[in-house]
């Protein structure tokens, strides 16, 4: 806001000059002539003064109301950008499967929100090559994951473990391979669903040995019955057919209450590692840096420790 306006609102509000000065910081002779030069500039009187100090004249109240009015916009602008820039400062962009939101994303999601409550909030769900994807482009912070096997060096990322989990395979209630141990060998005899479809264009992600075969991480199937980037159509489908969805043990619980159960497996399971992907070269951001040490956390608390 204009300084000689802010000048005129303080000795308005304190009745006189010499009172006006301890709040402005600014020397008498200063504030005299500055207000003389106010009203040349407008042309007419705003201060009718006394021996008991000064008073504003007609002209001086018009603009007192329209000054005030307008310290009141300069004040709810600037406000508004301090808003904006903190928004800016304190939004995260991450990304995870329907796994990890399930277990403890959302919870942390939840509580910065709380923490933070104009911060805008990205969260990307979808598979691990796709989440790197986004990492490379820019658009998120960091992703959490299974480790990705065959990743290329080249890709320039980091990762956090946070936990070993291992695959399980879940089907619809009453399903034939329910009640009994069952080999992997007889599971991979029904169809498979799954919630991390190949997709050719990240090929570019692997080593050379590895871009002559198909695109697979440790979760993905070479063959599937039906795949898609949905759990809750993965979940569909599984329910109304024989299929098998094969996903981390730790959604056994939240699986159970979508209807399907957990089949038992003979062999022991290969347990695989987990944790959070980032950018080597963003790592040591601020926001970055804070983001990834919340969801280290967070995931630590959640999940089982590492072996």
């Amino acid at each position: 806001m204009d300084k000689l306006l802010q000048q005129f609102l303080a000795i308005a509000e304190a009745g006189s000059i010499s009172a006006a000065t301890g709040a402005l910081h600014v020397t008498q002779p200063t504030l005299t002539f500055n207000m003389r030069k106010l009203e040349e500039n407008l042309g007419v009187p705003l201060f009718a003064r006394s021996s008991r100090g000064m008073r504003l004249t007609p002209y001086g109240e018009t603009l007192y109301e329209n000054a005030r009015l307008m310290q009141r916009l300069y004040d709810n602008t600037l406000t508004a950008i301090e808003d904006q820039r903190l928004r800016n400062e304190r939004g995260i962009s991450l990304g995870c499967g329907y796994s990890w939101w399930t277990l403890f994303i959302r919870d942390l999601v939840i509580d910065y929100q709380k923490e933070y409550p104009n911060a805008p909030i990205q969260v990307s769900l979808g598979n691990q090559l796709r989440c790197m994807d986004q990492l490379l482009s820019g658009d998120i912070s960091l992703f959490i994951a299974h480790e990705i096997e065959g990743l290329s060096s080249g890709v320039g990322t980091d990762f956090i473990p946070l936990s070993q989990v291992h695959n399980a395979y879940f089907v619809r209630a009453e399903h034939p391979l329910l009640g009994r141990p069952c080999t992997l060998k007889e599971i991979e005899a029904y169809p498979a669903v799954t919630s991390s479809p190949p997709e050719s264009r990240h090929q570019r992600f692997f080593d050379v040995s590895r871009r002559r075969q198909r695109v697979e991480t440790v979760f993905d199937r070479v063959g599937f019955g039906f795949g898609s980037n949905s759990m809750a159509a993965c979940i569909d489908y599984v329910c109304a057919t024989d299929a098998v969805l094969r996903h981390t043990h730790l959604m056994g619980p939240a699986f159970t209450e979508h209807g399907l159960r957990e089949v038992e497996q003979r062999e022991t399971p290969r347990n695989v590692t987990m944790g959070v992907y980032v950018l080597a070269e963003r790592r040591r951001e601020e926001r970055v840096a804070d983001l990834l040490a919340r969801v280290v956390e967070a995931g630590r608390a959640a999940l089982p420790p590492l072996a």
